[in-house]
């Protein structure tokens, strides 16, 4: 906690946000370390906007069902009756066992500690041994329906009501890859892991390419030119950047029977960061991902995902392709664990200061800007 006139972690980023780029350094210390600014975080960020839960071919069938947690409200999503990807509380209506875990198929929701049941719908199906009590009403109880969107293929959840229509709010995001079709692409991977770091670090360091010739120098350091990266200005909702890729991973440029791509589309690799946590790298011929929610300041929950374009998913070499491209990212995570955690370490020094940022670190500035800002406005419109 802080005495009423020290400077808390939000003061300290609007401070660090307040110069201009060409002379900003990296976000103070206290920003990824302290509690106080994780928990604005969780009620201005996570509780308030979109957050990604897979891709919505990972539930192709009635009854498939995933669950995740969201500012420590576990949240089952699920493809109903009618065919449509809903989500719902993942919390007993009785005593608030949580529900369902992991991933898998369903005809109902059975709570593992009485067995009251759910339709897919979230209303309840039955209760044992509940006839006697007469307040309970089964029609009135089922489990809270929460907004939940399919865009572009990517599931979006939202704990907030008044969340914007992801169609208008991420429409800049279309004008810019709209032409890659995300919507197409199929996820053929998905895994789980936690990482002994900050949410914020594993982000940022999506967001710039600047470590890949050094922290990837046995995996993908050597397949990107710096000095061909381009670094724009972030827009309110998300970030981004793009790398010109070489010939070195066949899969990341364009299929060669496709005749749409011309020129530096057939091989421009987008990296888009979309507020708050949502990272897509996106080729022409596959994509992966990461969906990201803190556990605690220390740790993240990391939701890593991918798989291919129609072009290669139709070619018969798709599958040695994609093996050889998944084991490239396997190591390459490896790598990013290494470095991420090292300066979540580093954080934790009492002689470590954040230095200046390079040029090609504008989209971790962007970010720094989106946090102070969207937390600021939560702050005010809760006041």
């Amino acid at each position: 906690m802080h005495s009423k006139n020290e400077p808390t972690a939000l003061d300290a980023l609007l401070a660090n946000i307040s110069v201009p780029f060409e002379r900003a350094f990296a976000m103070p210390k206290a920003v990824y370390t302290d509690k106080d600014f994780l928990r604005l975080e969780q009620e201005h960020l996570f509780k308030a906007e979109w957050i990604c839960a897979g891709r919505a071919e990972s539930l192709p069938n009635v009854g498939d069902y995933l669950t995740l947690t969201i500012a420590q409200e576990p949240i089952v999503v699920l493809r109903n009756t009618s065919g449509e990807i809903r989500a719902l509380s993942n919390v007993c209506r009785h005593r608030m066992s949580v529900i369902m875990q992991g991933q898998g198929n369903a005809r109902a929701l059975v709570c593992p500690y009485h067995a009251w049941t759910y339709n897919l719908d979230g209303s309840l199906r039955g209760a044992p041994a509940m006839g006697l009590n007469c307040e309970f009403n089964k029609e009135k109880t089922s489990l809270p329906n929460l907004q939940c969107r399919v865009w572009q293929g990517w599931i979006l959840v939202s704990l907030n009501p008044n969340a914007p229509d992801p169609d208008l709010h991420l429409a800049p995001v279309q004008e810019l890859v709209g032409y890659l079709d995300m919507a197409s692409y199929s996820q053929t991977f998905q895994k789980q892991f936690r990482w002994n770091t900050n949410w914020k670090v594993l982000a940022e360091n999506f967001m710039e390419s600047y470590h890949l010739p050094v922290c990837h120098a046995q995996t993908i350091g050597g397949s990107v030119d710096l000095m061909k990266m381009d670094c724009p200005e972030g827009l309110p909702a998300f970030n981004y950047h793009w790398i010109e890729k070489n010939d070195k991973v066949p899969l990341a440029l364009a299929h060669p029977s496709n005749s749409t791509l011309k020129g530096l589309d057939r091989r421009r690799t987008w990296l888009l960061a979309i507020y708050p946590s949502l990272m897509i790298t996106l080729t022409p011929g596959y994509f992966w991902y990461l969906s990201l929610t803190p556990d605690g300041p220390d740790h993240v929950q990391v939701l890593f995902g991918g798989g291919l374009s129609k072009d290669w998913a139709a070619d018969a070499k798709a599958p040695a392709y994609l093996e050889t491209v998944m084991e490239l990212l396997d190591d390459v995570n490896i790598e990013d664990k290494g470095c991420v955690e090292k300066v979540y370490q580093g954080m934790l020094s009492g002689l470590s200061a954040p230095g200046p940022l390079s040029h090609l670190e504008r989209p971790n500035y962007d970010f720094a800007t989106y946090l102070a800002r969207r937390i600021t406005a939560g702050r005010a419109g809760m006041g």
